[in-house]
């Protein structure tokens, strides 16, 4: 894999990779920025939750899942101080749909974290990560109810 980032001016980029969309970043204004783009931060947590998701959505696609609504949040905690790495995150994965199976989101999730998501496994290695989830049956109308909320803790190694 390939990145780049293009200098535009102040503090914006313009950042591009192999599939070649262009990203555009820029700094906070009270960083000399003018708020024109992400910041790097937050695409390092959009990436994390894009990587999970895609995980997810596909393993509840092949356990026929009736999915009519899918989103995962990412909640990261940052260091006070330079550089302000990431020091802890919550992850929450929310579930709409027409019975929607607890057992099949829990086992889209264990997969996801154990065996799928490159990001995930990266990340973990250095700060650590809670997973939760939500699960609500849909009642049309785009109202729905939620069903069962839950968090995802890997077994100990017996």
């Amino acid at each position: 894999m390939n990145a780049n980032v293009i200098w535009k001016g102040n503090m914006a980029f313009i950042g591009n990779s192999d599939t070649g969309f262009p990203i555009p970043l820029d700094a906070d204004p009270a960083a000399g920025g003018e708020g024109g783009g992400s910041r790097p931060m937050e695409l390092i947590a959009i990436g994390l939750a894009g990587c999970t998701a895609m995980d997810v959505i596909s393993i509840l696609r092949k356990k026929r899942q009736e999915v009519t609504r899918f989103e995962v949040r990412v909640e990261a905690k940052r260091a006070e101080e330079h550089p302000k790495v990431f020091t802890h995150a919550v992850i929450t994965y929310v579930v709409a749909g027409k019975g929607v199976e607890e057992a099949a989101v829990l086992r889209a999730i264990e997969l996801s974290a154990t065996r799928y998501c490159p990001a995930q496994a990266m990340f973990e290695q250095v700060f650590p990560i809670e997973l939760q989830y939500e699960i609500y049956e849909s009642e049309g109308n785009d109202l729905s109810r939620l069903t069962v909320r839950g968090r995802w803790q890997e077994s100990p190694a017996e």
